[in-house]
């Protein structure tokens, strides 16, 4: 028995060697295993691209699909180049999908007979993208036109086909700059309504034709305009907010009690506008879920400010960008003709924060992303030489920026030729990179090709 127990315990020996001998010898260690870190973003051009045709081709939004690639929307013109599916020269959206490396995966074309110019894109849920923008004509890819603009909102799915495709607006000019899904899996699409155009339609409990809006009579010119879609484009509400000079929204973004935060651009300082400051303020409106008016807020000095882009940041509150010529008011540091405002508020509107960013000439911010170390990539321009900013390739720079919760610069980059060179939009992308896309007019220095009138321009950090 004991022979038998010694002979079994020496079988089980042979066998754990056996298998610790199998295991590839070349294979290491688990302790000496490298762990793969993400790498430090270094602050250098990886690449510069360009992409159109010989006619206007321009870039508005870029987003990160969910494969990893870049899909680009813009405007274009063109008929040839890099666009292989349009004829005519009037405007179409053009939307591109793009590699890492920034070779074309495909590009296509949506529009009418008409001029359509794209404003933005967003990712959404199903892994598709919602576009905004405006059109002139019904035919074509666009189902209906009331007038000289209207609103026109298309969803794509993850290949870039058109699922569905809605126009709203009256006989004016009504354009859309913005649109984002909302929690509830519908979208809320905000922009310019022309009311003294629209007979004071497009409010809440106005119906068409011949209805009559709650709002009030004593709006005019332009206001801003919200659409709340259901997520196959059907209209749940409409309504407008402004005075009776000019009020144009260029962003939104929903809060945590659903309501929705709606930024732009005003100077009106009557019916809705009770705080305005100097000629055009930032001007922020907190709409309720069903679409009524909870408050509006200005901010500014006493001259021209100019609100194009805003985001939530990772404490629940709001970041704004534009423009600002003020120094005086909520305005604080001028560096020259026109500088970059960046403002922080909360969800009731109070200002937390703002700053200044410039040199001694124009500058201005056209998007905000946030990144995921809870900083902040800013879009823009800018013409100076001094100050913030170090362009000096031409009329007008790209400009990129990133600056971090307390609204500090931590990076700035000029990118361009020797004429005008624009940053819209960026996100972030694989091994932190930063893909920016804007336009270029110009065919030297930074720039690497131009095909024709104007270009997108694509520009990639690492």
């Amino acid at each position: 028995m004991k022979k038998n127990s010694l002979t079994y315990k020496i079988l089980i020996i042979f066998l754990v060697v056996g298998i610790v001998s199998c295991k590839d010898p070349d294979s290491p260690r688990e302790e000496e295993e490298e762990i793969e870190t993400t790498p430090e973003f270094q602050g250098e051009i990886d690449y510069i691209k360009t992409y159109g045709g010989s006619e206007l081709d321009k870039a508005v939004s870029v987003v990160l699909a969910n494969d990893g690639n870049y899909v680009v929307l813009g405007t274009t013109q063109s008929t040839d180049g890099d666009i292989t599916d349009k004829t005519t020269t009037d405007e179409d959206f053009w939307l591109l999908k793009i590699k890492p490396d920034g070779e074309i995966i495909w590009s296509k074309t949506y529009g009418g007979p008409e001029d359509d110019t794209a404003t933005g894109l967003e990712k959404t849920n199903d892994g598709g993208y919602i576009a905004s923008g405006y059109s002139r004509g019904a035919g074509g890819d666009v189902s209906n036109n009331e007038g000289f603009h209207d609103f026109w909102i298309v969803k794509f799915n993850a290949s870039g086909d058109l699922q569905w495709e809605k126009s709203f607006g009256f006989p004016g000019s009504d354009k859309a700059y913005k649109a984002r899904q909302t929690k509830d899996g519908g979208y809320i699409a905000v922009g310019v309504l022309d009311v003294s155009a629209s007979n004071g339609e497009g409010g809440l409990g106005s119906k068409r034709p011949g209805g009559k809006t709650s709002r009030s009579p004593q709006h005019a010119g332009g206001d801003y305009w919200a659409i709340k879609l259901s997520s196959t484009g059907e209209l749940q509400w409409r309504n407008y907010f402004g005075g009776t000079f000019t009020d144009t929204a260029y962003d939104v973004q929903q809060t945590a009690d659903g309501s929705y935060l709606v930024f732009g651009t005003s100077d009106s300082f009557d019916v809705d506008i009770s705080e305005n400051i100097g000629t055009y303020d930032f001007w922020v409106v907190k709409v309720s879920a069903n679409g009524e008016l909870v408050w509006g807020k200005n901010y500014g000095g006493t001259q021209i400010e100019n609100l194009y882009a805003a985001t939530t940041t990772a404490d629940g509150n709001f970041m704004m960008f534009g423009d600002t010529r003020s120094n005086d008011e909520d305005v604080s540091g001028n560096f020259g003709k026109a500088d970059i405002w960046g403002v922080k508020i909360d969800a009731e509107g109070t200002l937390l924060s703002q700053q200044s960013y410039g040199g001694s000439e124009f500058e201005s911010a056209r998007g905000i992303t946030q990144l995921s170390n809870g900083n902040f990539i800013i879009t823009g321009n800018t013409r100076s030489t001094d100050g913030d900013f170090n362009g000096d390739k031409g009329d007008n720079d790209a400009l990129a920026m990133v600056i971090d919760d307390k609204q500090s610069m931590q990076f700035q980059i000029t990118i361009g030729g020797s004429t005008f060179d624009f940053a819209q939009s960026a996100v972030e992308a694989e091994k932190s990179s930063y893909v920016i896309v804007g336009s270029t007019q110009s065919n030297d220095k930074d720039i690497p090709q131009n095909r024709g009138v104007e270009d997108i321009l694509l520009i990639k950090l690492k």
